[in-house]
């Protein structure tokens, strides 16, 4: 019984940030135009993060572009600049994006 508690406890710490980091990109409206693993008008955040895998500046890189907004690098259709993100808030989501894979 302890090691199944133990077990479900770790499962909860692991999965604990990812679910916050989602619910941030949630209530930020990034949703709205993503997916995880799809997609949807924008690339799915694991498309992003295969994209972006072993540059360095990565997690800088999308983070101002989540601030500032962005185009051509996913087709024609520019994302647009979301300042009510702060720099912070756009640092967590770009690695929370980072680290889906």
């Amino acid at each position: 019984m302890k090691r199944a508690l133990f077990a479900l406890a770790a499962l909860a710490a692991v999965s604990a940030p990812a679910l916050a980091d989602q619910a941030l990109a949630q209530a930020k409206n990034c949703m709205a135009c993503h997916a995880v693993d799809k997609k949807l008008v924008g690339p799915g955040y694991k498309e992003v993060a295969l994209k972006y895998a072993g540059q360095k500046d990565a997690v800088a890189k999308l983070a101002g572009k989540i601030i500032k907004g962005g185009a051509g690098v996913w087709g024609p259709v520019p994302m647009p600049a979301n300042p009510q993100v702060s720099e912070a808030e756009a640092t967590k989501l770009a690695t929370w994006v980072m680290s889906l894979k």
